[in-house]
């Protein structure tokens, strides 16, 4: 089991589709945790870390976030001579089932499905008005029923045309269209989430799509914003970021492990995708995560 697995979180929508919750540091309400709903978050004071899928990066006053499904998440003050903050964040939890329901009735909202797509990865929202985006969010917070669900597509809408994304952790595809090119796509990524760490060949990759080497670096750029052998990087330093801070393993052996045929490359990598070798990836993580709550008590952020 990882060092650091984090806490899944049930969120009853008996009462409400779209619930909106601030909170203020520190509490025992920050947690590395998962749950099944989308949430839009929007720090409000203080800098520290933030820990989104195997990402980790820095957050400030205006940072805004969007994670997807089951997306563990955490975001972990460090300004330890700070007083106590009554709101550190604003935010708001909402449901996977219901959007996509709303697509499928009414076909307009299909614009948003390549952002619902990339918050699987989880989003940062780089250069994002925080006033918009906190006024966006207080919107949902006084309003009730209709209102509500209408500011937050209104809030979604808005998000899907900001073109400065970042996506933050290794992407994940879902489509069960086995016709179209990125049902294709789709198809070469999981086997490349699933075999990792052998040899993968733009041409095995383009032969399992169905399509010649040329097509399919060109459609897998378009659908991905990755080259082939980059998103393999990724998902190799996505599989070693788990390893890392859930085994005890040497470096070296989770560089072959995870398919690098050299430990200097491994490294190479590692710190142009994360900014931070792989030690003192190890050394951050376990030393925020854990320290900070990893265990005890039921989620609401």
């Amino acid at each position: 089991m990882s060092l650091i697995e984090p806490e899944i979180e049930f969120v009853d929508r008996a009462t409400e589709s779209i619930r909106y919750l601030e909170h203020g540091w520190p509490t025992e309400l920050c947690r590395w945790h998962a749950h099944e709903e989308y949430e839009l978050h929007l720090i409000v004071a203080t800098r520290g870390k933030a820990f989104v899928g195997d990402y980790i990066g820095e957050f400030e006053p205006g940072t805004l976030y969007l994670t997807g499904p089951n997306l563990p998440h955490n975001w972990v003050t460090q300004d330890f001579s700070a007083p106590q903050i009554t709101v550190r964040d604003k935010l708001v939890q909402f449901n996977d089932e219901n959007l996509r329901w709303l697509v499928g009735a009414f076909s307009e909202f299909s614009a948003l499905n390549p952002l619902l797509g990339e918050s699987r990865s989880g989003i940062e929202f780089v250069e994002f008005d925080p006033t918009v985006a906190e006024a966006r969010l207080e919107s949902m917070r006084d309003s009730s029923g209709p209102e509500r669900v209408l500011a937050l597509l209104r809030f979604l809408l808005e998000l899907n045309s900001h073109k400065n994304r970042k996506l933050l952790s290794v992407v994940t595809f879902v489509n069960n269209n086995k016709n179209d090119k990125l049902a294709r796509i789709g198809t070469v990524v999981d086997y490349v989430v699933d075999h990792y760490s052998e040899r993968l060949s733009v041409e095995h990759a383009a032969s399992k799509a169905g399509m010649s080497p040329s097509a399919f670096s060109r459609h897998f750029r378009a659908k991905t914003g990755n080259k082939f052998t980059e998103f393999v990087n990724r998902v190799r330093i996505g599989q070693a970021c788990n390893m890392l801070y859930s085994t005890e393993d040497q470096v070296s052996r989770i560089c072959f492990e995870v398919g690098f045929q050299n430990l200097s490359n491994f490294n190479r990598q590692f710190l142009k995708m994360k900014g931070i070798t792989p030690t003192a990836y190890r050394e951050t993580a376990r030393r925020e995560l854990v320290a900070n709550g990893n265990g005890g008590g039921r989620l609401q952020a």
